[in-house]
């Protein structure tokens, strides 16, 4: 049993903890040979089931990859982190313009350099990768399809989970390192490493086409879908505390579903988020619902996945180095303590119909919201003496159990919502059939947000807009507003957004300052990645006027 232990401690140690090399794709095999992994699950298959926690704690733990508990990086809190980077590099939401704002290096769109902070989504995405690569080559191998042992839908279901993992860290990746799919399937990405090149990858790898980074999601996400489907074994038979920390057959299908729409597969991406709304079982918050912070809740009926947060994470121990702190409005933190609010662009907000449950989502012009209780509105104001400032910060985040102004920053992080399934379904259909689309768009916005709405359009064009403007709203915050205005080809222009006036800019679609060049220590280390492959990225942008702007003195 000692052998054992010891044996199990290093196969984990690969999901727990990160690696030196930075490329985060050396497996353990040179520590623990095939055979002893072998051994492992003779002995109990189910202790894969701690590699693949293992792998989901990755998602919300503080310093992972900035040198673990001990990290002064306050920004490197898990994949909340990734959200707050890419949706401040774009044109919906700000923040302060000064040190307070942990991500201004993003905000400035000063990271755009090999030394940038695309190395975070880099490390971020390949450690996520390296520790589902051991979980696949350890368990795939002792699934026998056809003459299946009592284990086989156990080993089913954690190798579906390391999938899953892997394509949604692919998935980061394959956005952040070149632009969209549709016109550039032939353009160099970042490297694709599975369970099969893994070993040899450590001696240096080229970087994949966005071809190939999409055909390996799609594989793992196919692979996923497969080992799940009529599997007993769900992620709530196998943890009982916060299951949806896992993939579910739904949320499988809903990973599938943005990387079909994402390669303007329609009627494939349609097909999936129907999939994954019937899968789920879960239904979209009601205007009622949405009326009043939320957003912390993995349990709440409207998730399919989400990071899952303790107490007693790391993360939320350190008090302030954590999502609440750096987003919400209404915890201890950054946000109200030294006033780096996230902001909604002043142009943005100001499309948002007054009757939309959602327009109370963010403070208005009086520094209140109709969806806020009076303490809740009483405690902004007295935590932003500066009335302007008040004007459109973010309080869609409730704080953690509804305790204003608690230092125990728990709440859990939502990776997938059921609406955002039925936005992808609207805009696939609508791609394939304007009215089709648009039927279905108008059902979601009437029922769940609006009860006047009644957009019109003719062409698929002002359909996908109306789409991509719902998606704007409804996933606020959430991670997703950058990479869809590159998925949509959009420029970037904070003209009238209300931002601080050095970081007013107006980026074409199809400028190399959008998309993150490959990071200085990769090309230090990987010798088939050279200096000279970095084509994208590099510099940032200058500066536009806007009267909108705020002037330097304010900061």
């Amino acid at each position: 049993m000692k052998s054992f232990n010891k044996i199990f401690t290093l196969l984990l140690s690969g999901a727990l903890f990160v690696g030196c090399n930075d490329l985060d794709i050396e497996p353990m095999g040179s520590t623990v040979t095939e055979k002893q992994k072998e051994e492992v699950l003779k002995i109990n298959p189910e202790m894969a089931l701690a590699s693949v926690s293992g792998i989901s704690a990755q998602f919300g733990a503080f310093g992972s990859i900035s040198g673990g508990a001990g990290s002064d990086d306050q920004s490197d809190i898990g994949i909340p982190a990734l959200f707050l980077q890419m949706d401040l590099r774009g044109m919906d939401m700000y923040s302060v313009d000064m040190g307070y704002n942990w991500y201004l290096g993003a905000q400035r769109m000063s990271d755009g350099l090999p030394t940038g902070d695309g190395y975070t989504i880099w490390r971020y995405s390949y450690n996520i990768i390296r520790s589902s690569n051991e979980v696949v080559a350890i368990n795939k191998p002792n699934i026998n399809l056809e003459n299946p042992d009592e284990n086989t839908n156990t080993l089913k279901f954690y190798v579906a989970q390391a999938a899953a993992f892997r394509a949604f860290a692919y998935t980061y990746l394959v956005q952040s390192f070149q632009f969209t799919y549709d016109g550039n399937q032939s353009a160099p990405c970042v490297p694709v490493i599975n369970e099969e090149n893994m070993t040899e990858a450590t001696k240096g790898v080229a970087r994949s086409t966005v071809q190939q980074v999409y055909d390996q999601i799609i594989k793992d996400l196919d692979l996923a879908i497969s080992y799940m489907e009529d599997n007993p074994v769900t992620p709530s038979t196998v943890i009982k505390d916060k299951p949806k920390r896992f993939i579910s057959l739904g949320a499988a299908y809903g990973l599938r579903a943005r990387a079909n729409l994402l390669m303007c597969k329609w009627a494939e991406a349609a097909a999936d988020a129907q999939s994954a709304i019937d899968k789920s079982g879960a239904t979209p918050l009601s205007i009622e619902e949405a009326g009043q912070p939320g957003f912390n809740d993995i349990n709440a009926h409207n998730w399919l996945w989400g990071v899952a947060i303790a107490e007693t994470d790391r993360v939320v121990t350190t008090q302030i180095c954590n999502f609440p702190s750096h987003m919400g409005s209404f915890s201890y933190g950054y946000a109200s303590g030294v006033g780096a609010w996230k902001w909604i662009s002043k142009s943005l907000y100001a499309q948002i119909p007054s009757r939309d449950v959602r327009k109370g989502w963010w403070t208005n012009e009086e520094g209140v919201s109709a969806n806020l209780p009076d303490q809740m509105n009483a405690f902004i104001a007295s935590h932003e003496k500066d009335a302007a400032r008040r004007e459109r910060i973010q309080v869609k985040f409730a704080p953690y159990q509804g305790r204003l102004n608690t230092t125990v920053n728990a709440s859990d992080i939502p990776l997938m919502r059921v609406e955002e399934m039925y936005l992808i379904k609207a805009e696939a259909l609508g791609m394939q059939n304007v009215s089709e689309g648009l039927a279905a768009l108008t059902d979601f916005v009437k029922t769940y947000r609006y009860q006047r709405y009644n957009f019109k359009a003719t062409t698929a064009e002002a359909f996908r807009d109306e789409v991509w403007f719902q998606r704007r709203i409804e996933l606020w915050g959430e991670g997703f507003s950058y990479y869809d205005m590159l998925r949509l080809k959009k420029d970037m222009n904070r003209v009238g957004g209300g931002w601080p006036i050095a970081c007013v800019y107006n980026v074409k679609a199809d400028d190399p300052l959008l998309i993150y060049p490959i990071p200085q220590s990769v090309t230090n280390t990987n010798p088939l990645i050279t200096e000279g492959e970095n084509t994208l990225g590099g510099g940032m942008p200058t500066p536009v006027e806007d009267p909108t702007a705020w002037s330097s003195g304010d900061e």
